[in-house]
């Protein structure tokens, strides 16, 4: 999959045909949420805390962020609310993602979700990791339409802001069922839908198969989200201009580059090319990022950082070698060393 740091050079935005309706500048309307961005933030587990919202939401203010994802299990049980589910009273619009198979259990959730200050509650669907989908949850529930029916339902009652769903377009190749089952989940209540153009089988190899995302977007009236290979502001525009969706999600383009939002969102609004990041911006968000993950989490930052570390390091002269020993780091200093003879041989 191409990636936004292969690229040093401003992505070239070919004449797209048609263009693209104006309604893409407009604000996005999740019920009685109104969003003034068309470009969400995806919820990515052990990536999207708070330190990385915050970073995502510098170049995106006005966008929807996503919490990672929260068993509800977690909450029901253990009575304490994890730290993925900590949000800052300044990060809006944000929205906690749930996953569960129960409904009584995800209703509960959905309702401490709002009082953490959750403007909607997401329904994770579409997880295709094994230990999510062997216990009911995740994009299992495809296979289960009229029990993820009742869990809609379920949280609907259960809070009055607006419910989502994130989920793919099928369980395989065999069983893609996405326009049945946007169909139930619409009849039960969610306010917006966001689709993976990608079956569960397909995991996030293969291309995302955008024409189940425009088949959708045909078939509901609620909002529709494309989601599935959007790593640029020309593959969103693509997206957005053969499936006729109400707005894009971004997953794994920001891994290391959380100023792809932006990008995007900065295109829809005013129709030009923000000058990326140099690689030099680029690390020095990665020092950022490295210090407010340790004054966050502790040393539990410091071993979560090493992934980050890896990704930012792509793209220019020296990076394989800094990814190696990034990938290692013990404390803050050693990273920001790290770091900073990279950029003195820049």
């Amino acid at each position: 999959m191409p990636h936004p740091l292969s690229s040093l050079t401003p992505t070239i935005i070919p004449q797209m045909s048609p263009e693209l309706p104006s309604y893409l500048s407009t604000p996005l309307k999740i019920g009685k949420v109104e969003v003034r961005s068309r470009v969400l933030q995806s919820p990515l587990s052990g990536v999207t805390d708070q330190v990385f919202r915050r970073l995502v939401r510098r170049y995106a203010p006005e966008s929807m962020m996503y919490t990672e994802m929260v068993h509800a299990s977690q909450i029901k049980h253990v009575r304490e609310l994890p730290q993925i589910m900590d949000v800052d009273p300044d990060e809006r619009p944000i929205s906690v993602q749930l996953f569960d198979c129960r409904p009584d259990f995800l209703a509960e959730g959905a309702q401490m979700a709002v009082q953490e200050g959750a403007d909607t509650v997401d329904i994770n669907m579409g997880c295709p990791v094994n230990k999510i989908t062997k216990n009911g949850g995740g994009s299992s529930l495809l296979r289960q339409p009229q029990l993820a029916e009742q869990i809609v339902g379920a949280v609907v009652a259960a809070v009055e802001v607006p419910v989502t769903v994130k989920t793919r377009i099928g369980w395989d190749d065999r069983e893609i069922n996405i326009l049945e089952f946007g169909r139930r989940m619409e009849a039960a209540g969610a306010q917006m839908i966001t689709i993976h153009g990608r079956t569960r089988a397909q995991g996030y190899n293969g291309k995302a198969q955008w024409e189940w995302i425009k088949r959708a977007k045909e078939t509901l009236t609620i909002p529709v989200i494309a989601n599935g290979d959007i790593n640029s502001v020309e593959t969103a525009l693509q997206c957005l201009a053969e499936t006729g969706a109400d707005g894009v999600m971004c997953s794994r383009g920001t891994l290391g580059y959380p100023f792809l939002v932006g990008e995007i969102d900065w295109f829809l609004k005013t129709g030009e090319l923000k000058q990326p990041p140099t690689v030099v911006e680029r690390l020095r968000c990665a020092q950022e990022h490295l210090q407010a993950l340790f004054e966050y989490k502790g040393k539990r930052g410091i071993y979560q950082s090493r992934k980050h570390m890896t990704w930012y390091a792509r793209g220019f002269s020296g990076a394989h070698q800094l990814r190696h020993q990034l990938a290692q780091i013990e404390s803050v200093q050693e990273g920001q060393d790290l770091i900073e003879r990279a950029i003195a041989q820049l």
